[in-house]
């Protein structure tokens, strides 16, 4: 039963289940994601792409550019501030409960001048990973209709209003950073010819305060392999066996598994261009609601 269910929606999931990031919180100011399908302000902290269904990195992207920040990824012209030990809130457009898998997101550093990752060539980013959370609970299934054995990330998204908590590390050095954030759906994982289905989203981050941890960082088009075993796990397996999450190592001052609340949305925010304006010199321009 759970065999012809995983099938069933794996195969209608192709052509209607993608998503992205439709905005990020950081200390309740939400901040705007692109979006393909319609107009986008001239500065955000978001990374623009060419996706325009909202799809997947496959398996051959590994190696690479569009692995880093998604199909034909350019770099976001603004950033947003974020103090280091503070949290920040990914929402996405909701998430297809097949699409079972872990929720990744990394750092790079770019540099501690302003509008460095404005301008930085993607492919020389180097990132160290800072929350890999894979399978939470090989005991539990997260719905009475599910998939897939097991409780995974992204079935704690999915309760959390598609919404997934991170934490900037305190001790890593102040600056400019690229922040990736991905899901990896691995409902066609164990099947040759098509492989666990990427979703990365990147935005541009300023870290204030922190201390002095530089964090050595892995290639951004070499964090994956072909053959890792968490690339080619079968969610359908019964019983369900170890997950290896996959990429680099996470960073050890990084939190391993932050608290997965609800998100207080107090303002919307704009983000500061790389480069300073005649209207805008300094931070980020909050609009309260109230």
């Amino acid at each position: 039963m759970l065999l012809a269910a995983v099938i069933l929606l794996g195969f209608v999931s192709l052509v209607s289940a993608h998503s992205r990031v439709t905005n990020f919180v950081i200390d309740g100011a939400s901040y705007q994601g692109f979006n393909t399908r319609s107009s986008n302000p001239n500065i955000l902290a978001a990374w623009s792409t060419t996706v325009k269904n909202d799809g997947w990195i496959s398996t051959e992207s590994y190696g690479k550019p569009d692995i880093v920040c998604h199909v034909n990824a350019t770099n976001a012209q603004g950033h947003a501030p974020v103090a280091a030990g503070d949290t920040v809130d990914f929402q996405w457009q909701g998430w297809p409960e097949s699409h079972h898998g872990p929720v990744i997101t990394y750092l790079g550093f770019c540099g501690i001048d302003r509008g460095s990752c404005e301008s930085i060539d993607k492919t020389k980013l180097t990132f160290f990973a800072i929350d890999k959370v894979g399978l939470v609970d090989p005991s539990l299934n997260a719905t009475s209709f599910a998939t897939a054995w097991g409780i995974w990330a992204s079935d704690i998204l999915i309760r959390n209003n598609a919404t997934w908590v991170v934490q900037i590390p305190p001790k890593i050095q102040p600056g400019h950073y690229v922040l990736r954030h991905e899901i990896i759906a691995l409902h066609f994982a164990r099947y040759p010819g098509q492989g666990a289905q990427h979703y990365p989203q990147c935005v541009n981050i300023e870290v204030t305060g922190g201390g002095s941890d530089e964090p050595a960082g892995t290639s951004a088009v070499d964090l994956y392999k072909p053959a890792e075993d968490g690339l080619i796990y079968d969610i359908s397996q019964s019983p369900i066996g170890t997950y290896k999450i996959p990429g680099p190592t996470m960073y050890t001052g990084a939190a391993a598994f932050v608290s997965q609340t609800g998100v207080m949305v107090r303002s919307s925010a704009t983000a500061i261009p790389g480069r300073p304006t005649a209207t805008q010199t300094g931070g980020a321009q909050a609009q309260s609601w109230g």
